[in-house]
């Protein structure tokens, strides 16, 4: 039997930037998309200041418990608790950060509780969250803690229609790349990602394809010594292991049309050799899913856009898409959890 799943938690982001437009956006198209109910957590006042800049009408119904969000979901975003700031987009103000990690906090007890389905988490400032003493690089980072998981375990994947990609090294200078990078490492981020692969998007067989870090996967150690030493044991490990991995590959022509038949995740060695491609294709349906995590995580793969905050021209689609992502994800545990 179909397990009935509770609706979704959504923090609402850095109140400043796009985040509570977005929702309000992808709120207003529910029944057009048939979008699964969803709460936001906090942030009432902005996020109808938010939708009247839009010229969006968004009724809100404050809501004491997560339970209520089924019945108020048609008719009204429910918007659990009370907390609030002002609405001044494009302008971010400590008011405003301590809003957004109040949401995400309690996001994510409501995740780890069993009362959200899954944790839809928006774009948050980190420099502004770093000023009221929030020590974690970011939300993931935060996330993996709550749950009890270490960093290293808790992997980041862009996941958008045309491409998976997964960085096995995130938030650290570009020099610092090599020095990170084990066998160990890419092993142990291969296996995990593999399992998500099975468990989170339905895949029996999956098939991960591993980038070179050096320019033509080093040309056997002619431009760098790292992808036959580091990288190369490492694919071999997961073959052993019976995993479908391939590599090291030359990222310049992984991400072709032809190549990403070949494969359902690439596996690559820093941020922006994974986030590049996924952005240049995916961009507005991007989606920054947690793998690794007891609890269903989702972003839109986009930041605050402060820029643009309260113009009405940020688009709702990655909101959306990190939405039913969350859903298709928990609704897939909800079958093969025992």
């Amino acid at each position: 039997m179909t397990r009935v799943l509770p609706p979704l938690a959504v923090s609402l982001g850095d109140p400043a930037g796009v985040g509570p437009e977005l929702i309000a956006a992808a709120w207003a198209r529910r029944r057009e998309l048939a979008l699964p109910p969803f709460a936001v957590v906090g942030g009432a006042e902005v996020l109808a200041a938010a939708a009247e800049r839009r010229g969006i009408v968004l009724p809100v119904a404050r809501i004491a418990g997560l339970a209520e969000a089924d019945a108020a979901f048609d008719r009204s975003l429910p918007v659990l608790g009370r907390a609030d700031a002002a609405y001044t987009p494009g302008l971010p103000h400590p008011e405003g950060a301590r809003l957004a990690l109040a949401s995400l906090q309690q996001g994510a007890a409501l995740a780890l509780a069993g009362e959200a389905a899954g944790l839809v988490t928006m774009p948050v400032a980190k420099a502004g969250l770093a000023e009221i003493g929030f020590a974690h690089p970011g939300q993931t980072e935060f996330l993996a803690q709550a749950c009890g998981v270490d960093d290293e375990d808790a992997v980041m994947m862009l996941a958008g229609p045309s491409l998976r990609a997964v960085p096995v090294t995130i938030h650290c200078p570009l020099a610092e790349v090599p020095g990170r990078l084990s066998s160990a490492l890419i092993a142990a981020k291969g296996r995990i990602v593999i399992e998500a692969l099975r468990r989170d998007f339905g895949i029996a067989n999956p098939r991960v394809a591993v980038c070179g870090l050096n320019p033509h996967a080093g040309e056997h150690g002619r431009i760098g010594h790292e992808d036959a030493e580091i990288i190369a044991p490492a694919v071999a490990a997961l073959i052993a292991e019976g995993v479908d991995a391939t590599g090291p590959h030359p990222a310049d022509a992984l991400f072709s049309p032809r190549a990403r038949a070949g494969y359902d995740a690439a596996l690559a060695m820093y941020h922006d050799q994974a986030l590049i491609p996924v952005k240049a294709l995916d961009f507005d349906q991007g989606v920054n899913v947690t793998l690794g995590l007891p609890i269903v995580r989702t972003s839109p793969d986009h930041g605050t856009a402060f820029d643009i905050a309260g113009e009405g021209v940020a688009d709702e689609s990655a909101t959306i898409a990190a939405i039913r992502m969350a859903a298709a994800i928990a609704a897939l545990r909800a079958i093969t959890s025992p």
